[in-house]
């Protein structure tokens, strides 16, 4: 009796545990169910789901501020660079710029004895080339030649500021060229940079009366200002007009100017391939050169260009068995 009334007891507790677990469960999925319901849950959740969109959002937005900032910070960057290179160009320009004044300083006394010596060489050739010939040339220079080439100089130095127009001791230099010369069989006249003033480009103009004014009117009145630079005028009538097979040609090339701005060995050894000596020595074209001390006088330059275009015309002049002479009028 003792051990059946034993095996009751038994399946009485777990019959019980299972009774209240399964109410336990349905107790709790009520509880469930009734919180997905609830009013205030569901706005607590929404309020949260809102919280949690808006700190997305703003995370966003930081990343893409630190990405701009992170780009801005590049450009500034490369900015600093480039500021820092033009400064350290622009030290290096003041420097270079302050050592050109300090030399244009040491030079100056140097330079009034170079302008002193230069007019006493200017002086010794004027009385050389007083020599007797032919026909009466003021300027001092032969006239051999039957073709004549003028290569003008047209910068404002050599313009009268008042009017703009040719120094008149400009025009009047030309006319007594062109009268040391009664007949020629051409005549051109070209400015510092090669271009033709009265036409006939590339061509020799007839020699007539009516041309040899036309010359000194179109001198007198041409507007277009040239370099300070007479070679490429040089170079471009030896170059075009020269007809180096043609033994009857004897063509002079006479220069006007004040100012030359280049390296004078380039210049020489540029026109001497273009006018060789033959064998005897001689060369085809005659180059002549008339100074005008307008830089000088007037300091149009601080540098020394006048001085330098009369070390050219001279050695040029030399060795291409023409002459310098300076104006003093």
């Amino acid at each position: 009796m003792a051990r059946k009334r034993k095996e009751n007891a038994i399946f009485s507790l777990s019959f019980l545990d299972c009774i209240c677990c399964g109410f336990g469960a349905i107790i709790l999925l009520f509880v469930i169910s009734m919180g997905a319901n609830n009013p205030i849950i569901r706005g607590m959740k929404m309020s949260l789901e809102k919280v949690i969109a808006e700190r997305l959002a703003m995370l966003s937005d930081y990343r893409s501020t630190k990405e701009l900032l992170a780009k801005q910070m590049i450009s500034d960057q490369e900015r600093l660079d480039f500021l820092a290179a033009q400064i350290d160009e622009m030290k290096s320009m003041l420097a270079e710029l302050e050592m050109q004044f300090q030399q244009y300083q040491a030079g100056k006394d140097g330079l009034l004895v170079d302008i002193e010596a230069i007019m006493a060489e200017i002086a010794a050739m004027q009385k050389e080339a007083d020599l007797p010939q032919e026909t009466d040339l003021p300027i001092g220079v032969s006239v051999e030649n039957n073709y004549l080439a003028f290569v003008l100089d047209t910068s404002g130095s050599m313009r009268d500021p008042n009017s703009g127009y040719m120094w008149p001791i400009v025009v009047s230099k030309i006319g007594d060229v062109l009268e040391a010369y009664p007949l020629v069989d051409g005549i051109q006249i070209f400015d510092a940079d090669g271009r033709n003033i009265i036409g006939g480009r590339n061509q020799w103009l007839p020699d007539s009366p009516e041309i040899r004014e036309r010359i000194k009117w179109g001198v007198r009145r041409y507007g277009v200002f040239s370099n300070s630079n007479p070679v490429p005028g040089i170079i471009k009538a030896i170059r075009t007009l020269n007809r180096p097979d043609d033994p009857d040609m004897d063509m002079g090339v006479y220069v006007f100017g004040d100012e030359f701005t280049g390296t004078a060995d380039n210049v020489l050894r540029r026109i001497d391939q273009l006018n060789p000596e033959d064998e005897e020595g001689n060369r085809q074209v005659t180059i002549n050169a008339i100074g005008f001390p307008n830089v000088i006088r007037y300091s149009f330059s601080m540098g020394q260009t006048g001085l330098k275009f009369a070390n050219l015309m001279r050695e040029l002049t030399y060795q291409h068995g023409g002459a310098f002479i300076a104006v003093n009028d």
